[in-house]
Parts: C-alpha cells; structure tokens; sequence
C-alpha cells in the first residue's frame, strides 16, 4: 500500500519536475520583491519601460483577470484552497508524466500557483506588476496585468497543448 501511495506522488520525472517548480515559483518572487521594494513601486505607481510596456503595480484580490475579487479573509483563504488543490492534483499527474516536456509543462504551472499562492498568503492579494498595451490615434489595446508566475502558467499550458497537438497523446490528465 505504501508504495501504491509512493507511485501516487513520486515518478521518474517528478525531481525534474521539481527543478522547474522551484525555479518558477523562487523567479517569480524573486522579481516581485525587486519591484515592490527595489523599484519601490508602492510609491512610484507606475514605470515606462517601452511605448508598448509598463512596470503598473497592482494588488489583484480575485482570481485570473481579476475575477471574482475576494477583499475579506474568508474569501482570500479559499482561494488559497483551491491553489492548493489544484497543485496537489497537478503534481499527482507530475508524477506520471511520460515526458519531460510533459513534467517541465505541469512544473511551470505547479510553480506558477505556488508564487501567486504565495502572494496571497503573505500580502492578502496577488501582486501583478507588468502591463502591455499598445496605444495609436485611432486604436488603443491595454493587456490585463500580470506577473512572472502567470507567464509560467501560461507556458506550462502553452507546453502541454504542444505536447497533445503533437500526437503522442502524453498530456492526459490522470
């Protein structure tokens, strides 16, 4: 039985995996702290970067694009609950992935909710700090505000969609 629970939570490429995750979610708090405290971002508002890229400091209390925004405790800790969940079944297929394109795509999207989990533990709101946008005289584009864990996210799911489009069939969830 204990190894049935082992299999469960541990496979050949899960420490691979792991590399990943802690890479991601260690990155993206790494480059939060730079903007909140080493660009001092809480005061300064705002930064231009380019004419299509800005550094814009935002508390996100909801979910992905600021859905269901959450401002008391309750709400902030079930989010976390999901995060958690979500992570713990994601790491369950982790440990069965055929690939390591498949691990490296699971790991970036398990680190990616571990820094925005993370977020929300220690501030109560994720911190999203990079906007695009792309502005004319008669056409103006404004991205919604993200952060490096969503970038993860967003290659982690970018990565396994390649992997099932490629038809070896490997991304299937347990």
């Amino acid at each position: 039985m204990t190894q049935t629970y082992a299999s469960l939570l541990w496979g050949p490429l899960t420490r691979f995996g792991l590399r990943f995750a802690v890479a991601a979610a260690a990155a993206d708090q790494a480059v939060k702290l730079w903007v909140l405290y080493g660009l001092d971002m809480p005061v300064r508002g705002s930064l231009r970067l380019t004419p299509f890229l800005d550094l814009v400091l935002v508390w996100n209390t909801g979910i992905s694009y600021g859905w269901f925004q959450q401002t008391g405790e309750a709400g902030q800790w079930a989010l976390v609950g999901v995060k958690v969940i979500a992570i713990a079944l994601l790491w369950i297929w982790l440990a069965r992935a055929p690939s390591r394109l498949v691990a490296a795509s699971l790991a970036l999207i398990i680190g990616g909710a571990l820094g925005n989990a993370a977020d929300r533990i220690a501030w109560g709101a994720v911190v999203d700090f990079i906007l695009f946008h792309i502005t004319t005289p008669s056409f103006t584009f404004r991205w919604y505000v993200f952060n490096l864990a969503d970038v993860a996210i967003v290659a982690g799911v970018v990565g396994l969609l390649y992997d099932s489009f490629r038809g070896s069939g490997a991304a299937k969830a347990p």
